[in-house]
């Protein structure tokens, strides 16, 4: 396929922060060309007015998200909340290539979406995490795509390679630190910047975040079998961003070269996770606005515990930047095409 082919794409969810990031990203992508942008609630406006940074698109005029608006589109991109993508996406032609980036198709049991969303299981598609092993090749013509969440992007990149290598016990600890747009845009008093400037503070905790049995999931096909995961989410006063620290217990005759060796055959042809050298640890600011995954690793000795600490842009490649891979993909383009490989400093 020629890579001198343009694709169309509508965006719904358009005026959200997700679905912001997708059209910025699109503003520089040489195939994917931003034709519509859609939300119900905002319908009828002036994308400018909305998204006053989408200049290349500030005259667009926002459209309603229901079915007959989309069908037109030969991609379409799904930035709306969880619950509402499945019967958006369920009327549209079989040959769009619709990529959704909530969470109704990310998870494989019937049984776990019922217990942390509710509702009918609206299926499974393929998903989108294109460096988890054998990934790819599921996504490379795919007509269905299903966004990973933020979180569970950091933490399955942090932790499948070593629990693939069976270099740690399958009961893993995680918190992360994530940037206030990973709430989304709809105004919350506990988001309110008197109330996060200054404080961190802690949110679903005690294993009920909803991102919790996607991350299960990651691992435990990474592990070929069950892995339990205890997430600790907090909430720090930055607008983007997320930092997790991952950890588990060393199975027996796990060494610190072991585990590197392991990380750096896993990734060393990925072109968006990047293993820091030695005594280099990731930060958010390296990756913001970049669809790139920072990690390091070290082997606490005296505790007998692998810790994992990866730094991701949970806008970019934790969502909108994620879509565009995938799209990439699905499309027959270069994965990188279009895609922001450099952080904004400082």
């Amino acid at each position: 396929m020629s890579t001198g082919q343009t694709w169309t794409v509508g965006v719904t969810g358009a005026t959200g922060y997700a679905g912001g990031e997708v059209c910025r990203l699109l503003a520089g992508h040489p195939n994917l060309r931003l034709a519509g942008v859609h939300a119900n609630s905002s319908a009828g406006r002036r994308l400018g007015e909305l998204q006053p940074h989408l200049l290349p698109y500030a005259d667009m005029e926002v459209q309603p998200s229901d079915p007959a608006s989309l069908a037109g589109y030969d991609v379409v991109v799904l930035a709306l909340p969880h619950g509402e993508s499945a019967a958006v996406a369920a009327q549209l032609p079989a040959d769009t290539l619709v990529i959704d980036c909530g969470a109704d198709h990310r998870l494989n049991d019937p049984a776990a979406w019922a217990r942390w969303y509710g509702g009918a299981h609206a299926g499974s598609w393929p998903y989108g995490l294109p460096e988890l092993p054998g990934q790819r090749e599921k996504l490379t013509g795919a007509r269905r795509i299903a966004v990973p969440g933020c979180y569970p992007t950091s933490v399955t990149l942090a932790l499948a390679p070593a629990l693939a290598a069976g270099l740690i016990e399958p009961e893993v600890v995680v918190v992360a630190a994530s940037g206030t747009s990973g709430a989304g845009k709809s105004a919350k008093p506990h988001l309110l910047g008197s109330e996060v400037m200054g404080s961190v503070s802690a949110y679903g905790v005690g294993g009920v975040h909803r991102h919790t049995p996607e991350m299960i999931q990651n691992l435990s096909t990474a592990a070929g079998g069950p892995v339990s995961v205890s997430f600790t989410p907090t909430l720090v006063p930055m607008s983007r961003g997320i930092l997790a620290t991952c950890s588990a217990r060393l199975t027996p005759g796990t060494d610190a070269a072991a585990a590197r060796d392991a990380y750096t055959q896993a990734y060393a042809d990925e072109p968006f996770v990047h293993l820091l050298p030695e005594g280099q640890w990731p930060t958010t600011s390296q990756v913001l606005g970049a669809n790139t995954v920072a990690l390091q690793i070290a082997v606490d000795a005296d505790a007998g515990r692998l810790v994992v600490v990866a730094a991701v842009d949970n806008l970019t490649k934790g969502t909108g930047g994620a879509a565009l891979q995938c799209a990439n993909l699905a499309l027959g383009l270069p994965e990188t095409t279009g895609l922001p490989l450099v952080g904004v400093a400082p």
